[in-house]
């Protein structure tokens, strides 16, 4: 069997595969099989991948809630407002999230900073339903490529069986 390709089409998937020089019914649906299985490894890398991406956001986050957590203390302890530094601003406007804007700036007490936590919170949370859904679409794409590779090995079977039986003359 060639190298099957990334293309994202069955057509270019089934003529990347070679299964021999017959054209029996048996081959052209292993053929298909096979491509269909190249597209369902296709969309679980594509998941895959955006499984990654998401919890790198999740990692990124949660060191914005702990520096959150920490100007917060500071906050509380030292009685007066800490600043919030620009990478959490820029963070914050990057990812659409909401932030205490009492008094038009980035100064905040512990209860404002609360509120930012809170936001930081309800968006890791969200990035986690995120990657949830992603790993049970990756973990279907997984039952159809199985699927359809026992389809086109059960059809590379019974073409052999036919072979072999014009083969003897049976």
């Amino acid at each position: 069997m060639s190298q099957v390709n990334n293309n994202s089409s069955v057509t270019s998937i089934m003529d990347s595969i070679n299964l021999g020089p017959t054209q029996s019914l048996q081959m052209l649906f292993a053929k298909l099989n096979l491509a269909q299985a190249q597209l369902a490894k296709n969309g679980a890398m594509e998941n895959i991948n955006k499984i990654q991406k998401s919890q790198e956001a999740q990692k990124e986050c949660a060191t914005m809630i702990a520096k959150a957590r920490d100007l917060q203390n500071q906050a509380k302890t030292s009685g007066k407002a800490a600043d919030m530094p620009p990478e959490m601003v820029t963070y914050f406007d990057k990812n659409g999230l909401k932030y205490d804007t009492k008094g038009n700036d980035v100064h905040h007490n512990k209860d404002e900073w609360e509120y930012n936590i809170q936001s930081l919170t309800a968006f890791r949370d969200q990035l986690g339903t995120d990657t949830q859904q992603l790993m049970v679409f990756v973990q279907d794409f997984m039952g159809q490529y199985n699927s359809y590779l026992q389809g086109a090995n059960s059809a590379i079977q019974q073409g052999n069986q036919t072979l072999q039986t014009l083969a003897s003359g049976r």
